[in-house]
């Protein structure tokens, strides 16, 4: 039996995915959280075959949760289930350790087929994911600049330009106000940007919002 443990702030989500799961047979939901903090504590208090992440939790982020859990449970497969399409998140979390990224418009079948996959061991990526990794591999290609950002700086980045102070950006990272403010201009000097606005502008651009969550 698959045991699955489903982390989604949406009750609605969490619903839904536990209709799908329970309708398969070898596989069960034995648990539900609805932010990062109760993932650990579920994840130290029971034993899980995989763990399905939303990237965007209300107290930490999926980015932020999903390091935690490699460090904790290396071998704990996380498959990760977002709204965010596949060029926004996909390749960082697998380069993070996901074990897996599925947007939350793919088809119930492609969720189980990805659940069973993960969970023996294997890797889940859709064919159009296969082939974006593909082209990551040819060292000529020409990257975007919020790729060369890490995973904090792409955090911050969006936090950034959705407009969250700099108070609320640390509370949310369990970071101090002063070391936002240096992943801030770090972020700007990387991408060659000289305010908040013209982040902003290359966020919407590049189709990175926050507000499609």
């Amino acid at each position: 039996m698959i045991k699955i443990l489903i982390a989604d702030d949406h009750p609605i989500v969490r619903s839904g995915l536990k209709q799908i799961i329970s309708e398969e047979d070898g596989m069960s939901v034995a648990g539900e959280a609805q932010n990062a903090s109760e993932v650990l504590a579920f994840v130290r208090k029971n034993y899980y075959d995989v763990v399905i992440l939303d990237i965007s939790l209300p107290d930490r982020s999926g980015l932020n949760i999903l390091e935690q859990l490699r460090y904790e449970k290396p071998k704990l497969p996380v498959l990760i289930l977002s709204m965010y399409p596949e060029e926004q998140y996909a390749v960082r979390v697998l380069k993070a350790g996901a074990s897996g990224y599925m947007t939350k418009e793919s088809a119930p079948e492609e969720l189980v087929k990805a659940i069973r996959k993960v969970a023996s061991g294997g890797k889940y990526v859709s064919p159009t994911l296969a082939e974006r990794l593909a082209l990551d591999l040819e060292v000529n290609i020409e990257k975007p600049l919020h790729e060369t950002l890490s995973n904090r700086e792409f955090e911050v980045m969006l936090m950034v330009a959705s407009g969250k102070k700099a108070q609320e950006i640390a509370d949310n990272l369990c970071l101090s106000v002063k070391t936002v403010s240096t992943y801030r201009s770090r972020i700007l000097k990387k991408m060659s940007l000289k305010n908040n606005t013209e982040l902003v502008q290359y966020v919407i651009k590049n189709n990175l919002s926050e507000s499609k969550r």
